[in-house]
């Protein structure tokens, strides 16, 4: 069946869970497309490895491959660009994390902290090669097909109402928005989001499984597919139109 669409939450460079997803899909044509919805970095132990993949798959499946540009490879390009320590320095972030992966060091165990020497890198995003930021540069904000319009965070909200992604004045905030108003009140064309932990997002509203707050969430209009993946959750992966749900844990 031809015409499908699936959906892959935030990664955070966890292979091991985007391997394991993707044995679950079924044999993609031509006609399919994979939406990856950003946050490919930081947090798992595979950053480095990840973008390889997804950068390598669109000569390896028959489908097309769209990858969204997510807030965590926005504040890397901020970094490169002017600096942003308040980013790289928390270690809620991840960022060590995905420093190792890319000089080709262990990953960091609990409590671990750079050394004067790697955080220097860390704070000008030196170590990304050259052919990755230019990678990073090239994702698209969002993107639509018949089933829905894709994006990393949301859609803001303007002086007419939610906004269609092509009339955001400053596009950033596709990648960087959490707003309940959008969760609650947005009931256009379905929309498919990552970015906000589905345990975070009103429990109430949602159609999928409301007994676990930790799965998708399925608002009347949108649906939240980020289930923590990288950070002690797992990976989701949503088809359209056919609405089933995939996941990398057990």
């Amino acid at each position: 069946m031809a015409g499908r669409t699936f959906v892959i939450g935030d990664i955070h460079g966890d292979l091991r869970a985007l391997f394991k997803l993707l044995s679950c899909f079924p044999t993609l044509d031509p006609g399919d497309t994979l939406v990856f919805l950003g946050d490919y970095l930081d947090r798992g132990p595979s950053s480095a490895q990840v973008v390889d993949y997804l950068r390598r798959l669109p000569t390896t499946t028959p489908a097309r491959v769209v990858t969204l540009r997510g807030n965590h490879e926005d504040a890397w390009l901020r970094v490169i660009d002017r600096g942003w320590d308040e980013f790289v320095l928390p270690p809620g972030n991840g960022c060590f994390a995905a420093y190792r992966s890319f000089v080709g060091g262990p990953p960091p165990v609990e409590g671990e902290l750079p050394t004067p020497e790697e955080r220097a890198s860390m704070l000008t995003g030196s170590f990304f090669p050259t052919d990755v930021v230019t990678w990073l540069r090239s994702l698209p904000y969002w993107y639509e097909d018949e089933h829905a319009i894709y994006v990393h965070a949301g859609l803001p909200h303007g002086p007419n109402g939610f906004m269609h992604p092509s009339e955001v004045p400053a596009p950033i905030a596709l990648l960087w928005c959490r707003d309940e108003a959008f969760f609650r009140g947005y009931r256009g064309k379905r929309v498919v989001f990552g970015h906000t932990r589905t345990e975070y997002l009103p429990p109430e509203l949602s159609g999928y499984t409301p007994e676990d707050p930790t799965d998708l969430w399925a608002g009347p209009a949108v649906v939240g597919i980020d289930t923590g993946c990288g950070n002690g959750g797992f990976l989701t992966g949503f088809e359209l139109p056919g609405q089933h749900v995939y996941e990398s844990r057990d």
